[in-house]
């Protein structure tokens, strides 16, 4: 990881930015899971000033409470590393889903028998749109109560609960492999069957239907507000975002960034516990007046 220390690096910024693209963990939140005031006010000055703000990131819908009380106008978020968009406008246990894009069934199958022969010990979890299910060995990672304990390929299967609702993304965890090492591991046994990326520490996949990303999605909810890539200002810290970094006009990794993060961004800002997301923002806004 790299020092927290280091002072905002900014691209030279030739498109005024209509719209800005934020991770939550590791990037917008606090390692508490909170979003600072001088956050806020950030979030909300953008929002006063034209500039759309969307969160996106692989948490599932049923954990975006932590910002529902920050978005503004569209009030839609990108969840699930663009498995999903989501209004939050409901409020906490009200969201609704506007754009679902899942991993088919059979690729996913496919996925958990690929990934098994290729890294025996793998356990499984299947994230869909409102249920959330896991194997026996599955490790407590999210604090929840999943709706069943079976064998993924059970889980998967046609006689499972949850038949009529789509798969978001599936889990992988292996409990002794280096986290990094099981990603490149995991992309060259499943290749074009699924996306797979990670954003935890641990060795921790995320496994989305081929094609989707943070990027994808963002491009297809941009595409649709007229908003080209380069208006767009990105955030992120972990591998799952570098896709979005790449796509972004501007992009900035985190203090606390992952090297890859570094690499595909075109700036750089201090971590999210100092705040860095609300320090560009901040430049970004007083550039404009």
């Amino acid at each position: 990881m790299t020092s927290a220390t280091r002072q905002p690096q900014t691209p030279a910024a030739a498109v005024r930015p209509r719209l800005i693209a934020t991770d939550l963990d590791g990037t917008l939140l606090q390692d508490d899971k909170s979003v600072s005031p001088r956050t806020v006010a950030a979030l909300a000055a953008a929002e006063e000033a034209g500039v759309e703000v969307f969160f996106v990131t692989g948490r599932p819908a049923r954990w975006m409470d932590v910002v529902s009380d920050h978005v503004h106008g569209h009030g839609l978020a990108i969840c699930g590393n663009g498995a999903a968009v989501v209004d939050l406008h409901g409020g906490p246990g009200a969201h609704k889903f506007v754009k679902v894009r899942e991993l088919a069934r059979a690729n996913a199958l496919d996925t958990v028998r690929l990934l098994r022969e290729a890294a025996p010990g793998t356990v499984y979890a299947v994230e869909q749109t409102y249920g959330f299910y896991q194997e026996p060995d599955y490790p407590k990672l999210h604090m929840e109560i999943p709706d069943d304990l079976a064998p993924a390929e059970w889980l998967l299967g046609p006689d499972a609960p949850g038949t009529d609702e789509p798969v978001l993304k599936i889990l992988a965890y292996h409990p002794t492999l280096d986290p990094d090492a099981f990603l490149t591991l995991a992309r060259l046994a499943i290749c074009e069957r699924a996306n797979v990326t990670r954003s935890s520490p641990s060795a921790l996949l995320e496994i989305s239907g081929p094609g989707v990303s943070k990027a994808s999605t963002l491009a297809l909810c941009c595409a649709e507000r007229g908003i080209s890539h380069e208006e767009v200002v990105a955030f992120g810290d972990m591998p799952n975002d570098v896709e979005m970094l790449t796509w972004a006009g501007q992009s900035y990794a985190m203090g606390n960034a992952h090297p890859d993060v570094i690499a595909a961004a075109s700036g750089r800002t201090v971590a999210n516990n100092e705040d860095g997301v609300a320090v560009v923002i901040e430049r970004m806004l007083a550039d404009r007046m």
